[in-house]
């Protein structure tokens, strides 16, 4: 597909997807649709069926069969690798398309869509690689009439529930790690964007990945999603969500079969900005922190933590910064900000800011929605004179807006940074390197940025300390997340008789 532009972009009519099952695209049919409209145009541009549990079960059951006759698992690394190298080599080919679909459908800027179409090509190559060197271990120290193996195998059939807001960039930091392990896989996105989880299970079928062994399944949470955490014949889940939500997947599995499970869920993200940094390059950092993907992001850098002697200064230096960010139509590729994606979180964010002033925050910019003419959007919002007490420093508001918390001294900082629930990243912005190492060592985070934040690849893992969730994804550790580890002893010789 050609470079889109705005004037040519939108669609005549919505376009029709099914789900996808066992290597094919199944149709509506009789089904019940969602349309979904464009967050940033007020227009259709979508049609997902509203899948049942009796789909769910027949995507389960294709998965199932795939990984029990070994298709995919039992073949090598090798092979493994050959296909994901493909998929990402498809994906570039197709970035433009999926780029598309993933602004209309979620109304992120089109060059930051782009963007993550392309880091999400770099995991697939990433990870061929590591399908060819997972690795078990073995001991030779046992003894002359022992040997003992190490081995990793895959988990089995794995559900993957992904949310609205990163929808192809969060699947693809699962999905080729998920398949280099030897898993298949069953997918349920947000109902609001599923168009580019469904166009990367037609990119897998294209890529040589065998029939059953990526499945999409579409519809809401509460009927779809809750199933796949009883479902008692999926063996591990993924789920990237809301801590709340996060409680009742670990409530469900536990009802069902004890699946394992990976969370990724909430954060308060801490960004800590000492005087000695170069404060320009840090406003500009705090700034992108909060408002990329307009502060939808469970790693944004919501709460800000300054040296007092600096404070005042510096927040204008990022009100300024914000000012000069250009929120817009998302399909312009001059864009920076977008479109709030879901109506109800359009109506969270403005609630939050609301509360913030009943507070006693001070608005330092911001304060409210925009008026673009069409769509939903809000303005990049900063409050100061922010307690710790107040709502707006504690709940994870998943937008836009940034509290301002100073300190006087490092441990203070620490202190405040990990006064949270919470623990998914965090940043740190100064010059002096024992303050970065010691900041970086005690604050608890599983993410961690210095002098710079959001920086990632496909290489070091994510996940969470605290209420932010369970395991790891991405990189080596990514793939051993998806497997068992199995102990085998080998005797050598004849055996020393227990009954003479």
């Amino acid at each position: 597909m050609d470079q889109i532009s705005t004037r040519q972009s939108l669609p005549a009519e919505p376009r029709d997807f099914g789900f996808y099952v066992d290597g094919a695209r199944v149709p509506a049919a009789e089904r019940a649709v969602f349309i979904r409209h464009s967050p940033a145009h007020d227009v259709p541009v979508t049609r997902i069926p509203k899948c049942t549990e009796g789909d769910l079960d027949m995507a389960v059951d294709a998965a199932r069969r795939a990984f029990d006759d070994r298709r995919w698992s039992g073949l090598s690394g090798q092979a493994r690798a050959a296909v994901l190298l493909k998929a990402g080599a498809l994906i570039r080919a197709r970035a433009e398309e999926i780029a598309y679909w993933e602004t209309l459908e979620n109304g992120k800027p089109i060059a930051q869509a782009r963007g993550e179409v392309l880091g999400c090509a770099d995991m697939y190559e990433y990870a061929s690689g590591l399908a060819r060197s997972l690795h078990g271990d073995s001991f030779n120290n046992l003894g002359d009439g022992m040997m003992g193996l190490v081995t990793r195998e895959p988990v089995g059939v794995v559900g993957i529930i992904t949310p609205w807001n990163f929808p192809f960039l969060i699947l693809c930091e699962r999905v080729p790690y998920i398949l280099a392990s030897g898993c298949t896989i069953v997918v349920k996105p947000s109902e609001m964007t599923s168009a580019t989880s469904l166009i990367l299970a037609q990119i897998l079928t294209e890529a040589g990945l065998p029939d059953g062994c990526m499945n999409v399944v579409t519809g809401s949470g509460s009927t779809i999603g809750q199933a796949m955490a009883e479902h008692p014949r999926i063996d591990m889940l993924s789920f990237t969500g809301s801590t709340a939500v996060g409680r009742r997947v670990v409530e469900a599995a536990g009802r069902s079969n004890f699946k394992k499970l990976g969370l990724e869920l909430g954060g308060k993200n801490p960004q800590v900005v000492f005087a000695d940094a170069d404060l320009e390059d840090a406003a500009d950092g705090v700034a992108f922190g909060i408002a990329f993907n307009t502060g939808q992001c469970c790693v944004s850098g919501s709460r800000l933590i300054v040296e007092r002697s600096v404070a005042d200064r510096f927040a204008e230096m990022v009100r300024d910064k914000l000012a000069k960010a250009v929120t817009g139509d998302p399909l312009d590729e001059a864009t920076q900000i977008g479109a709030i994606t879901t109506e109800a979180q359009n109506r969270t964010i403005l609630s939050y800011i609301e509360k913030g002033k009943e507070e006693g925050a001070r608005l330092i910019c911001g304060g409210g929605a925009l008026d673009m003419g069409q769509g939903q959007y809000i303005a990049p919002t900063i409050f100061g004179d922010v307690t710790a007490e107040m709502v707006i420093a504690r709940d994870e508001i998943f937008g836009p807006v940034l509290t301002i918390l100073p300190f006087d001294t490092l441990d203070e900082a620490i202190a405040i940074a990990n006064d949270t629930d919470y623990g998914l990243a965090a940043s740190v912005w100064t010059k002096d390197i024992d303050k970065a190492l010691v900041v970086t060592r005690r604050v608890q985070a599983g993410r961690f940025w210095v002098n710079c934040t959001l920086a990632g690849g496909p290489e070091l893992p994510l996940g969470g300390f605290k209420q932010s969730g369970w395991g790891r994804e991405a990189g080596k550790y990514g793939v051993e997340e998806y497997t068992q580890i199995k102990s085998v002893h080998i005797e050598i010789g004849k055996r020393r008789p227990w009954i003479a």
